[in-house]
This record gives C-alpha cells, sequence and structure tokens, in this order.
C-alpha cells in the first residue's frame, strides 16, 4: 500500500494489522492493509478501523485482496464507500462518514458472515 512519507503508525484498539494515519485536504486518514490475510482479520480491522469515523472530516482506506462482501453487507447503510480496482488485483476502499447513519452502525460485531 502506498501511504505518504508524512504518515504516522498509531494504535487502534482490536486492529491485529499496522494502521497510518496522515491529513490531505483537511481531512484525516486512518489506512490499513489485509491484502496478505485470511477471514477474519479484514472484517476485524474494518471493524477496528470504522470506529474513528465519527465526524465527515475523517476517512478510512481499506487495502484487501478482494471486496470484502461480508463486510459492506454489514455496514453499507452505515458508510458511504467508494471502491477501487487497483493494478495489483487488490481492492481499495475507502469508507467515510454517512450522516446520521455512521452512528447507528454496530461495530461491535466482527465475524463474518458471508
Amino acid at each position: 500500500m502506498q501511504i505518504p512519507e508524512n504518515a504516522q503508525k498509531v494504535e487502534v484498539e482490536g486492529a491485529t494489522v499496522d494502521f497510518y494515519k496522515f491529513e490531505k485536504d483537511g481531512i484525516t486518514y486512518y489506512a490499513f492493509d489485509t491484502s496478505r490475510c485470511g477471514p477474519p482479520e479484514p472484517m476485524v480491522n474494518a471493524m477496528a478501523g470504522l470506529k474513528l469515523v465519527k465526524s465527515p472530516n475523517v476517512k478510512l482506506i481499506m487495502i484487501n485482496h478482494k471486496m470484502p462482501m461480508g463486510l459492506l453487507n454489514k455496514i453499507e447503510e452505515n458508510f458511504n464507500i467508494e471502491k477501487e480496482d487497483l493494478p495489483d488485483g487488490n481492492v481499495k476502499l475507502v469508507f467515510s462518514y454517512k450522516e446520521g447513519a455512521s452512528e447507528k452502525a454496530n461495530l461491535n460485531d466482527s465475524h463474518c458472515h458471508g
């Protein structure tokens, strides 16, 4: 994953991979890469990271080896999600705050159900 040089490694409660934090254009980004992880790590880390997205000026970037459908089914109504296929075959998802919906997400259930 390409992370800006000014990115700082940060501790995220419940995470099993490294998370990085950086700012760009007034937005704080948290980023993590689970492209080499198997279930349930992508779900576990996404749920941990989504707890940081509490306002419109915070976004979460996830790099994964495939589209995490179990995760998307759980939270797609609660967050805006931008999806991008990367040249290396991985996918990049950018999760952002959805007014009135992100607060309602159940981010404590990190089990994979499909």
